[in-house]
């Protein structure tokens, strides 16, 4: 199972704190907190026991791994993910982080000069200057074709598949997406409560969820192209679902009754468009890997 935590603002007022379950190109909400809070940005105090209560709800003997975008880089978030839950993580580091490899002196991840498509893997190394963190690795890359820099934390031995994992964090960003300008029209409540927020980010869940499935079942049954017309899925599994849905109330196609998201392989991944799945297959990366002793 794969958790993404993140926060969103409302009107610069209100902060949604949301860990969600990724699931086929989105993320389905799975706990919450609404602050009022002026800033996206919140210390691991609060957003603990947010985890705690997601924590419970999952069954015993699933193995977790944890992303979260490089806010939420905290050793403390670390060690009460490793010691407390037992779950394995990918965390963006931020460029000033500071890293210890085996005897060398510190240096922060933007010293490590990266040429376009490489990447560098390091293995059993510390972070944090002052009160050093691990032994934990670190996988560092420039992308080839945008050349934006990448530091993503993991408590397991980096590969290039580290990246991919990571690059599921971004579906809880298509979830705020629907919650707001792509959908529920979120900010259009003008709600001015904490507590009715956190009720109404119920409603919200349970309709995404809702809607994922039928938006599954749709594919599953082969009716897809009655609500997406692209030769390959373009839509997500809750724009599928919202668009069946409407098809059931007003031309009398019947919804589907299950509420359960298959745990099998995407049978029909969403393809935005061409372009963008083609330079996929263009991200050519050198590896260079390094394991220092404690």
């Amino acid at each position: 199972m794969v958790l993404i935590l993140d926060t969103t603002m409302l009107w610069n007022e209100y902060c949604i704190v949301r860990v969600c379950v990724e699931y086929c190109g989105r993320a389905v909400p799975m706990g919450w907190r609404v602050l009022r809070h002026k800033s996206s940005s919140i210390s691991f105090e609060v957003y603990q026991p947010l985890l705690r209560r997601v924590s419970r709800l999952i069954p015993t003997g699933v193995e977790v791994r944890f992303l979260a975008d490089r806010a939420f880089i905290d050793t403390h978030l670390l060690r009460y993910l490793t010691e407390e839950l037992g779950w394995h993580y990918r965390i963006r580091g931020k460029n000033d982080l500071w890293v210890w490899c085996g005897g060398q002196p510190p240096r922060q991840l933007k010293q490590f000069h990266l040429g376009l498509g490489e990447a560098v893997l390091l293995q059993r190394v510390k972070i944090t200057k002052t009160d050093p963190y691990g032994l934990i690795s670190v996988a560092l890359a420039r992308d080839p074709i945008s050349g934006e820099l990448w530091y993503i934390i993991s408590d397991e031995t980096p590969t290039l598949q580290t990246f991919q994992e990571y690059s599921l964090r971004f579906d809880i960003e298509e979830n705020f997406l629907d919650d707001k300008s792509n959908g529920f029209e979120l900010e259009r409540s003008q709600i001015r409560s904490s507590i009715a927020l956190s009720r109404l980010c119920l409603v919200l869940s349970l309709a995404t969820l809702y809607l994922t499935c039928q938006g599954q079942q749709v594919v599953a049954c082969g009716f897809r192209r009655r609500v997406d017309c692209h030769w390959q899925r373009g839509n997500s599994y809750l724009r599928i679902g919202w668009e069946w849905v409407k098809g059931c109330l007003h031309q009398g196609w019947k919804c589907f009754h299950s509420l359960q998201l298959f745990g099998t392989p995407d049978p029909e991944p969403a393809i935005a468009s061409r372009r963008q799945a083609q330079s996929q297959y263009q991200r050519e990366l050198t590896v260079k890997s390094y394991c220092y002793a404690p």
